[in-house]
């Protein structure tokens, strides 16, 4: 088997790509976020009070670099962190005002981008693609006990 002919190496270099693209897009329209930084603020403007386990799970990071990039982005003002009431030892994080104001900024260039990426494609092609993705991922929490369960949006 070719491993140029099969899914992984096409969808490992096409998510890199993607990444780039959208830092490449932000960056270009001056607005001062990483595609990382606007996982988390997409994540944390739907799901106020996130404990940082539950925004690790559902952004697929490890805890360690996941407080990397909460620590950059309460420098950045994006977001803040408060002790849970109910428990003393979690830190929950919430959207700033700041950050709900990037994340309205930057929401129509990630729009634009999205139509971008989107060109010549029909949406019964873009349909078969989710579709395909869909399966290979059921195909993949199916094949690992650590791999898609925190996937969920």
């Amino acid at each position: 088997m070719e491993l140029n002919k099969t899914l992984g190496p096409w969808l490992g270099k096409t998510s890199k790509m993607l990444g780039c693209f959208i830092n490449e897009t932000l960056a270009t329209n001056a607005i001062d976020l990483t595609r990382e930084q606007w996982v988390v603020l997409v994540k944390v403007s739907k799901h106020c009070g996130l404990t940082q386990n539950e925004l690790a799970l559902i952004t697929e990071r490890d805890k360690t670099s996941l407080t990397r990039l909460i620590k950059t982005m309460e420098r950045k003002k994006l977001i803040y962190r408060e002790v849970s009431k109910n428990d003393k030892r979690i830190k929950l994080v919430y959207i700033s005002e700041y950050g709900k104001t990037a994340y309205k900024k930057a929401l129509p260039i990630i729009q634009n981008t999205t139509q971008k990426l989107q060109k010549g494609l029909s949406q019964q092609e873009i349909n078969n693609i989710l579709h395909t993705l869909q399966k290979l991922q059921t195909n993949l929490t199916e094949l690992s006990t650590n791999c898609g369960e925190n996937l969920k949006n």
